[in-house]
């Protein structure tokens, strides 16, 4: 088949859309009229039609042809249409998102399928096929971990080992750009997810397993991390395939024709991929404390905005001034946040890590990190056990966890008019929950923290227990006194769960109208089906 996958409905606009593609070799791509020459990377062939002249708050069916050939829908496809919906004033007031992160492939290896149990992501495209288009989510927001690059299926494991010589880069490491494109050929391939990417604007964002566990944990995990030969291949071709797969999307037609690397590679005529090499440096280089490339971007969506953070790639560590972002990143997520609240009803901040920890494993994280920032034996100790228990979220970043603390409180205790709720979602954590933050003094927005992971994984033993301790109010007041002892300073809010966390394959859906907003979080049973198991209005 000339198309080998795809196409993808990424950023829409009022009355604008982009779709990708991957093709089989170099090739003109159209939709609906509009086309896209092929770019090449390694011998791979990829295009990022931008569809023109929509009509705002429509629908429309769309086909993608290769060379003037149509490749998409499948012949015989059991599918519904691919369709583009717009929105706008007829909209603005409405917003349906579904979110989720850490999505684990199925493996053909039926004793580890079993035990990552039904995907959640897959169970919700099953729904979408038998209700109407208007019903559809507007969105679908991943939050990282779309592909594991450092925890691979035992064909992906068997066929790396294959092609490596022996003693040469490790057998169960991906180092190179076509061994990623392997990876998300195999996450995005599956007919259903394939489906519900064709036809639900996808916003996304990285998280450590699409490079590797524990990625850019501290300035140490950084030092020994670039000692291995094999390292900085692998960071190329991780950020280089990223940036391919999923960063373009994000951006609107009008921001990819600013886009300086992207207008570079449409003109490179041949192979790009010693562009993507200068690329991928850059983004993981420092330079006078801020990284060369931002990944972070923002969506307006009605009289809603979501503005996704890179809390991964953004980080500042070698300088010795921990940070999670740098701060002209920080600056510029400062500004998109104050860009005209007043026209806000939500506001939706996406970080791939909570902001909101259960309060006794922030409080952990926090006094990790001032005591890794000790010189001596004591703070090679807790360098050690920040990396070995995962110790790295926004609480161990604490200077940024105020910064972006301040920032959440400026917006909710602003005068009116601004938003109704201000809402951080993430993932990572291997369990689910709505956490509600409190602040001293009147307040004008409802602030929450939504967790939904994993979509498709399987929930390690000791997480269980580990969470629903970490949520005990009467373990948070120990650990506030502990943490404080220890040089913590107060925190400017206290917060607690909606509920009990939820654990096993979830999705959440963030629905709003007007300036009314709740959650849902859903969950297969044996029939494939899915479950609401938790609802919590975010405005009451």
């Amino acid at each position: 088949m000339p198309l080998i996958l795809g196409p993808v409905l990424r950023h829409v606009g009022d009355t604008t859309a982009t779709v990708w593609v991957q093709t089989e070799e170099a090739a003109e791509v159209e939709v609906l009229g509009c086309s896209a020459r092929t770019f090449e990377v390694q011998g791979c062939h990829y295009a990022l039609v931008s569809v023109q002249r929509l009509t705002a708050d429509s629908t429309t069916e769309y086909q993608v042809h290769v060379d003037g050939v149509k490749v998409w829908p499948e012949p015989d496809s059991e599918f519904p249409p691919s369709v583009i919906r717009t929105r706008g004033p007829d909209a603005a007031d409405r917003l349906r998102v579904i979110f989720g992160s850490c999505r684990y492939p199925k493996t053909g290896d039926a004793a580890l399928d079993d035990k990552l149990g039904l995907d959640a992501l897959d169970c919700y495209a099953a729904r979408l096929t038998a209700l109407p288009v208007e019903e559809w989510p507007d969105a679908l927001i991943l939050l990282g971990d779309q592909v594991y690059a450092d925890e691979l299926t035992p064909e992906s494991r068997r066929r790396l080992a294959g092609r490596r010589a022996v003693g040469q880069r490790p057998p169960d490491e991906v180092v190179t750009f076509k061994e990623y494109e392997g990876l998300y050929r195999h996450t995005w391939g599956d007919p259903d997810i394939r489906w519900i990417l064709s036809t639900l604007p996808t916003a996304m964002i990285f998280d450590d397993h699409d490079i590797r566990d524990d990625w850019n944990t501290s300035a140490a995990w950084r030092a020994e991390i670039n000692e291995k030969r094999w390292w900085r291949d692998r960071i190329r071709a991780g950020l280089g395939s990223y940036w391919v797969y999923q960063h373009l999307g994000n951006l609107s037609p009008a921001e990819l024709a600013v886009d300086e690397d992207y207008q570079r590679v449409l003109a490179a005529g041949g192979d790009c991929w010693p562009h993507l090499v200068d690329l991928a440096d850059r983004a993981d280089s420092e330079v006078d404390g801020d990284k060369g490339l931002r990944f972070s971007y923002r969506w307006d969506l009605g009289r809603s905005r979501l503005i996704m953070i890179d809390s991964r790639n953004a980080r500042i560590l070698d300088s010795g001034d921990r940070k999670m972002l740098g701060d002209r990143e920080f600056s510029w997520l400062e500004a998109q946040v104050n860009d005209g609240l007043d026209e806000l009803d939500h506001l939706i901040l996406g970080s791939s890590l909570p902001w909101l920890l259960p309060p006794a494993i922030g409080d952990m994280q926090t006094v990790n990190e001032i005591g890794a920032n000790r010189p001596g034996r004591r703070g090679r100790l807790a360098e050690k056990v920040r990396q070995t228990a995962d110790l790295e979220h926004w609480a161990a970043f604490l200077k940024s966890f105020l910064r972006l603390s301040e920032l959440i409180i400026g917006v909710a205790t602003r005068p009116s008019p601004g938003p109704a709720t201000v809402t951080v979602l993430s993932g990572d954590v291997h369990h689910s929950y709505a956490a509600r933050a409190e602040f001293p003094g009147p307040s004008t927005s409802r602030v929450h923290q939504l967790v939904c992971s994993p979509v498709h994984n399987y929930v390690p033993t000791y997480v269980k227990p580990v969470f629903k301790l970490g949520w005990s109010p009467r373990v948070a007041r120990v650990t506030r006194r502990w943490a404080r002892r220890h040089g913590a300073p107060p925190l400017p809010m206290s917060w607690k769960s909606l509920g009990r966390p939820l654990f096993g394959n979830t999705i959440a859906v963030l629905d709003t109208t007007g300036r009314s907003a709740e959650v849902v979080f859903e969950q297969p049973r044996d029939s494939a089906e899915l479950s609401a198991v938790a609802r919590f209005s975010l405005t009451d």
